[in-house]
């Protein structure tokens, strides 16, 4: 803003600027990535890197800029997510309790069948004791022959009730593994294979019956299936234990859970998709009356105030719609009412600077004879006659300041511009000033006037704004120094008023010409200096020179006007 205010913030010791000190300079790479902007848009190192992260961020900005505009996306995908997971959790649920219910069915079932094949079983080798001889063994000590074939049709019979809904295996039992009686099964089970180890182990451990869930292999090509096998340890007809188990194939039930799967999947699609199709038609219901009150709303901001939203039914967006109309027609009415007034304005202020110019040249000339006669008159009646004349040319400069403030209004403002020292202009302005600085006590001081400082300007409009400026911080600067700077570099001019008064209040800051060049309240004119910003920290915009932070900046808001 002001000349001094271009000094660079003081930077901490002991490091470089823009680089971390102390501990935090030593962070992982990792930490140096994210601190040099990886995450937010920026990388600063290897090109590889940059090279991966453009790559990868290029695709999904379209998507999240469609992501942070779009109302209606963002409820339709919330929508979908949350119905997704709703489904899944309900599909886990129910699958559980369909699993469970058909597991607990089955084992019900298979535990009938297995008590009932465990007490045949005993109850033919009850039956069957004599078959054997006397101690039930061949002469080498191995089981009879008898023995081994009532085995093979015990498992025979156990199996042909089951018509392929279970098989039946026979194993010695842990003691008697070395002995001659070997695992029997039907249907081509595999009996080692089918029966977990950790079953037998229980099975031998006591005469209860135990189950467990296990995969039944077959002996020949067919595919291993999930299975229960239930066992139990009875003895033979010569009274030694052995174990017999039920294996029951578990693939209906498989089928029937994957059935249930199958119909839950298709009917929780169908059901989200459903529900995304609900929520677009019901988001678009209040979305679209939303896009097109906001598309209303900056066709009017553009001035075509004659638009107006559809209003349809008595709902809370009807009511919006005729809320939005009802404050666009005030807004159109006031509108127009402040136009007519400035045009009444205008024009009172175009009529009267018109009508006074004739009168005050009249005046003028009645004063030009006072005053070349002043010689003649008392000293008395010829200071009046000076004072008259500087009253009329202040008049009559105020005068020529409305004329212009009417052609700006009317918009045939003319650009007189013609090179021009600005050390003159500044000169004229300070000389001007210093009765003014005198009562306040403060002195006026000129910078950078030793070189001439020519550009092509408006040599009136910029005096006057300067003078506004000076005039501005002499009143404000406290009794303080004003200092005017004028430089000149690279094709630019710049004229620096600075004071060191009490400053600006907060909010006051919004009404003055920023050194950027911003608009102010007051801006009316065109360029009154042609030439570009200069790069120091004096810049000019229009007919306003930047000030100070203080008093200078509501000098320049006044100025302008």
């Amino acid at each position: 803003m002001s000349g001094d205010s271009a000094a660079s913030a003081p930077r901490p010791s002991g490091g470089r600027p823009g680089r971390p000190v102390g501990r935090k300079a030593a962070g992982s790479r990792w930490g140096r990535l994210l601190d040099g902007g990886l995450l937010r848009g920026g990388v600063q190192g290897s090109p590889v890197i940059r090279l991966f992260v453009r790559w990868v961020r290029r695709p999904l900005l379209p998507v999240m800029r469609l992501w942070r505009r779009n109302i209606q996306l963002k409820v339709v995908a919330t929508t979908l997510l949350m119905s997704l997971g709703v489904v899944l959790l309900l599909g886990f649920v129910v699958i559980g309790q369909v699993r469970n219910g058909l597991l607990d069915a089955k084992v019900k079932a298979s535990q009938s069948q297995a008590t009932g094949g465990f007490a045949v079983a005993r109850q033919q080798a009850e039956e069957d004791e004599s078959v054997t001889g006397v101690d039930g063994t061949a002469v080498d000590g191995r089981p009879s022959q008898s023995v081994i074939q009532w085995m093979s049709d015990l498992v025979e019979s156990l199996s042909s009730g089951g018509q392929g809904a279970f098989d039946v295996v026979t194993l010695p039992a842990a003691d008697e593994s070395g002995s001659g009686r070997g695992p029997r099964a039907s249907g081509a089970v595999n009996p080692t294979r089918s029966v977990p180890a950790a079953l037998r182990e229980r099975i031998d451990s006591g005469p209860t019956a135990a189950q467990s869930y296990t995969r039944i292999v077959y002996d020949t090509k067919k595919d291993s299936q999930p299975g229960l096998v239930i066992g139990k340890q009875v003895n033979d007809p010569n009274g030694d234990p052995y174990q017999l188990y039920y294996l029951f194939p578990l693939t209906q039930e498989e089928k029937s859970l994957s059935l249930v799967k199958g119909t839950l999947a298709t009917a929780g699609l169908f059901v989200v998709v459903l529900l995304g199709a609900i929520a677009w038609l019901v988001v678009r219901q209040v979305v679209t009356p939303v896009r097109m009150a906001a598309g209303i709303a900056e066709r009017l901001s553009a001035g075509r105030l004659q638009e107006r939203m559809k209003v349809t039914g008595e709902d809370d967006i009807a009511r919006l719609g005729e809320a939005f109309n009802k404050m666009a027609q005030n807004l159109q009415l006031k509108i127009n009412q402040l136009e007519d007034l400035s045009r009444m304005q205008r024009r009172f202020v175009s009529d009267v600077s018109h009508e006074l110019r004739t009168p005050l040249t009249t005046v003028r000339m009645a004063a030009d004879v006072i005053h070349e006669a002043r010689e003649d008159f008392d000293p008395i009646t010829a200071r009046s006659a000076e004072l008259l004349a500087d009253q009329i040319d202040r008049f009559e400069s105020l005068l020529s300041d409305l004329l212009e403030i009417s052609r700006f209004d009317a918009g045939a403002a003319a650009l007189e511009a013609e090179p021009i020292d600005l050390r003159e202009v500044v000169r004229r302005v300070v000389s001007g000033a210093e009765p003014l600085a005198e009562r306040k006590g403060t002195r006026v001081r000129i910078v950078g006037d030793q070189q001439p400082v020519v550009a092509e300007a408006d040599a009136r409009r910029v005096e006057r704004v300067l003078r506004n400026l000076v005039v501005n911080a002499v009143e404000h600067g406290e009794g303080r120094d004003v200092v005017v700077k004028l430089a000149a570099a690279g094709g630019a001019v710049a004229v620096a008023v600075r004071d060191y008064g009490v400053g600006l209040k907060p909010g006051e800051a919004t009404r003055c010409s920023a050194a950027s060049g911003g608009p102010t309240r007051h801006a009316r004119a065109p360029p009154a200096v042609r030439a570009s910003a200069c790069p120091s920290p004096w810049r000019t915009r229009g007919c306003t020179a930047a000030g100070s932070r203080r008093g200078a900046s509501r000098a320049a808001a006044r100025s302008s006007g």
